[in-house]
């Protein structure tokens, strides 16, 4: 049995993330903007894209209430940047109004790294990958703030980035982390053509198809 997996199709990188999963082979990729959409999925990819925006585009689309109870059921869900923001059980520098969907017992702090220009890439080392390190790409991205018991860190800001300027204050910051069925990453693998974290999420993805 195949596995299909969706990509909110609210905002933000999309179109990357469905050709990063349908790269990984032996996956379906498809866009999911309904409810009906959802139900028809084994795992859902939270894109990168504003955090806020997505929130209340899960509101208009009456997405909020099935995905957050997908997610409790146990659903495999992979969020990168916004997506990771999402997913957290709290954000620091929110809109008061802004909607989580849960699934990872974290505090992110939104925007943590500085805005558009402050954007920047390093490598980090990422726990349960192989073939070296993974070139991350941060744009506007959140860390992690303090993770619970349940929430294995899988990679943090190295002390220097990759031009060798100090990291300051983020340096130590959880950027990837894993509860459960729920994947998250501060940076945007998609962007990079490193397939590597689609692949763990995938290889997941298909492993809980198998025992269903």
């Amino acid at each position: 049995m195949v596995a299909t997996i969706g990509v909110l199709a609210l905002q933000g990188d999309v179109r990357e993330h469905l050709a990063a999963v349908t790269a990984c082979g032996d996956v379906r990729a498809v866009p999911v903007r309904r409810s009906s959409e959802l139900d028809a999925v084994d795992a859902l990819v939270i894109p990168g894209g504003e955090s806020t925006t997505m929130s209340r585009l899960l509101q208009t689309f009456e997405l909020l209430d099935p995905l957050r109870k997908r997610i409790v059921d146990g659903m495999p869900a992979y969020g990168s940047c916004a997506g990771m923001i999402l997913l957290a059980a709290e954000v620091l520098d929110g809109r008061p109004d802004q909607q989580q969907l849960g699934g990872l017992d974290v505090v992110v702090r939104r925007n943590a790294f500085g805005r558009q220009v402050d954007s920047f890439e390093t490598d980090l080392q990422f726990t349960g990958l192989p073939e070296g390190p993974v070139r991350a790409v941060f744009i506007r991205a959140p860390w992690v703030e303090s993770v619970g018991p349940g929430v294995e860190v899988l990679a943090t800001v190295p002390q220097h980035t990759r031009s060798g300027a100090d990291a300051g204050a983020a340096a130590g910051r959880p950027v990837a982390v894993r509860q459960g069925s729920v994947l998250a990453t501060a940076f945007h693998p998609e962007l990079t053509g490193d397939l590597r974290v689609h692949a763990l999420f995938c290889a997941q993805v298909k492993q809980a198809v198998a025992e269903s």
